[in-house]
């Protein structure tokens, strides 16, 4: 298969259409592996910064701030593992359900399922789609934080001493402060959903098979005689 033919199965195939059809492609055990270390990895990093003194020129770096550079390094590795396996993989969540922003019609799924969620809001219900449009959009900016956090700490790592080093060292700093509310407000989420008997956090790991988002049309039944 071609580097032209993996793209376009992975980004612009017109098998990614939103619709629920109650049989979710299980997680693959890549696929959980590189969620769970990710996400162990971005808890260490976050949780090590809030005790490390920052690089101070002139010093020698502590050691829990050379854990925290070689931590940073792994992680970039992981992360960019994730990207190339959500372009590689076969059957679960495509690229352009993750990064919906330049497909017109990814949008309006994304929208159109954040009013569905509104509306359940609206009227004291709490939908439950793990592998919506709305749900996978959300994943995917959690990884596009990741991925800036990890690219901003190894330019800074490998290019500590250039004119652009502060402003990258600011911008890795920012950006960790977003990932600290992507990551509660993913575990406020979660803590809600199973407070209201949902097994979302199992769910999440492929423990159990929930339902599934097929973007294909299906053909209308035609009625038994």
């Amino acid at each position: 298969m071609t580097p032209r033919q993996i793209l376009a199965r992975a980004v612009f195939s017109q098998t990614a259409v939103y619709h629920a059809d109650g049989r979710r492609q299980p997680r693959s055990v890549t696929t959980r592996a590189l969620h769970g270390l990710l996400l162990l990895s971005v808890i260490g990093q976050l949780a090590s910064s809030e005790f490390m003194n920052g690089p101070v020129p002139g010093q020698a770096a502590s050691g829990l701030l050379l854990a925290h550079e070689y931590a940073g390094l792994a992680g970039a590795v992981l992360v960019t593992l994730f990207w190339l396996w959500a372009l590689l993989r076969h059957g679960e969540t495509k690229l352009v359900r993750l990064v919906p922003w330049g497909s017109g019609r990814a949008i309006r799924a994304v929208a159109q399922d954040a009013l569905g969620q509104a509306r359940g809001l609206w009227h004291g219900e709490l939908v439950s789609e793990p592998d919506g449009a709305l749900a996978s959009a959300v994943h995917g900016l959690g990884l596009l934080t990741v991925a800036a956090m990890a690219a901003t700490g190894t330019a800074y790592f490998f290019w500590p001493n250039t004119s652009l080093s502060a402003l990258v060292l600011d911008v890795h700093s920012t950006i960790a402060n977003l990932m600290w509310a992507y990551l509660l407000g993913h575990a406020a989420m979660a803590a809600l959903h199973h407070l209201l008997g949902e097994d979302i956090v199992l769910r999440m790991f492929g423990i159990r098979r929930g339902t599934v988002v097929n973007m294909t049309r299906q053909p209308p039944h035609s009625p038994k005689h």
